[in-house]
């Protein structure tokens, strides 16, 4: 069912949105990042609002109706719908930055194994891989990308302030993983957020080959 929009919010503009996000959310699954229920996506709607994942829905099935609409403290907007448990994470990035348009959050093989195995550095230093050149401000392989692996906690605040602390101290962000959790990555348009994820994935994959052949 979709919800009962505001006569501020634009239909077109929320249901582009689902719409995105649906079809996102089944190509992503359908690579198998997003395995049980997991993972959660939004995109902004407006300078107030965004269309969020309904809590424990099959990514792999998402139509409008499975796409709901929050304020960007979190709170739902004409739906009795829960949305994502980490829809917090989600509304952080668009206080911070009101450029971005789009966050994908996923729980592949590949993330979930690199953030418990980098947890203890709490942090990834990619360097010399040419696919780097595929994140937003990175134009040579010769740049250091940092993504913090951030402990896992039930407590959004918790997880929330991690980010913020990293960011207050002036640190470039991009993505970020959660210890034993997934990564997350934004945009300023669903495609640049796709291809952040899909070139973080590869960078990530190939981090741990090298692990694997030099043990």
């Amino acid at each position: 069912m979709s919800p009962a929009l505001p006569q501020n919010i634009s239909s077109d503009a929320f249901f582009a949105c689902a719409d995105a996000i649906a079809q996102s959310a089944r190509e992503l699954a359908a690579l198998g990042w997003t395995p049980a229920t997991s993972s959660n996506f939004s995109m902004r709607v407006d300078d107030s609002h965004a269309a969020i994942t309904v809590s424990g829905r099959d990514k792999g099935k998402l139509d409008r109706g499975d796409i709901m609409l929050i304020d960007l403290d979190g709170h739902a907007v004409g739906s009795e719908a829960r949305p994502s448990a980490e829809t917090a994470l989600h509304t952080q990035v668009y206080r911070r930055w009101p450029a971005m348009q789009a966050v994908l959050h996923t729980h592949s093989r590949t993330q979930s194994v690199a953030s418990r195995l980098f947890a203890a550095d709490g942090v990834i230093r990619l360097r010399g891989w040419e696919l780097q050149k595929a994140i937003t401000g990175f134009d040579t392989h010769e740049s250091v990308l940092e993504i913090p692996v951030f402990p896992n906690t039930q407590q959004m605040p918790e997880l929330v302030a991690r980010v913020d602390a990293w960011l207050d101290e002036g640190k470039p962000l991009h993505a970020y993983l959660i210890d034993g959790h997934g990564i997350y990555t934004w945009g300023r348009t669903m495609a640049e957020t796709r291809r952040h994820l899909e070139a973080l994935e590869f960078l990530l994959s190939c981090e741990l080959d090298l692990r694997r052949l030099s043990a």
